[in-house]
């Protein structure tokens, strides 16, 4: 067996810039944490935006903290295209001529330009744990899974960073698809 790494299926949600958290929830208006995620200093919270698309809406999606420099949606593939986006797989935070969405709060709406992405499946791993399982920051694996559907992801993105906690995040196409949920365990192939 060789280096295994725990799951994070990965629901719909969208990172806010401050300006558009003040112009969805009101002036002055700070993030309010509902859970504590698994990567360090990183939050689930209580708000929530209704992301529109040419086709539909997605009601309710939650907002996740910090804010960032600039707002970031992340669908499934079958979330972005059942509201009409053709969003692209992007690493976070690569959000560059990617579609944009109507977000709507409860003290305001924002057209975005650009911003909605289907996320690149990764692995965040500390400098440690990179060593231990033999990969380097940027470098793309496979990432086994056994099970009833047992499934090989290719093109996983390995992420290092000192602050990161040793988790594979796939969103809810690729964690139904593999028949594996949150706590799960993979194991990196080269």
């Amino acid at each position: 067996m060789g280096y295994t790494v725990p799951v994070g299926i990965s629901n719909k949600h969208m990172h806010l810039s401050q300006a558009d958290l003040e112009t969805l929830f009101g002036k002055g208006h700070e993030l309010t944490v509902f859970k504590e995620l698994s990567q360090p200093g990183q939050y689930a919270c209580e708000e929530k935006v209704d992301v529109i698309g040419p086709k539909g809406t997605h009601k309710g999606v939650r907002v996740l903290g910090p804010v960032r420099a600039s707002t970031q949606i992340e669908l499934s593939m079958t979330d972005a295209r059942s509201i009409g986006i053709n969003a692209p797989i992007r690493e976070s935070g690569d959000v560059a001529g990617s579609p944009g969405a109507k977000l709507v709060g409860p003290a305001g709406e924002t057209e975005l330009k650009e911003g909605v992405i289907v996320a690149l499946r990764h692995i965040h791993l500390t400098e440690d744990e990179a060593k231990d399982a033999g990969v380097k920051d940027k470098e793309f694996v496979s990432l086994k899974f056994d099970g009833p559907r047992a499934t090989v992801y290719e093109q996983v993105l390995i992420r290092v960073n000192v602050n990161y906690a040793g988790e594979c995040h796939l969103d809810t196409d690729e964690g139904n698809a593999a028949f594996v949920s949150t706590g799960a365990k993979g194991e990196i192939v080269k």
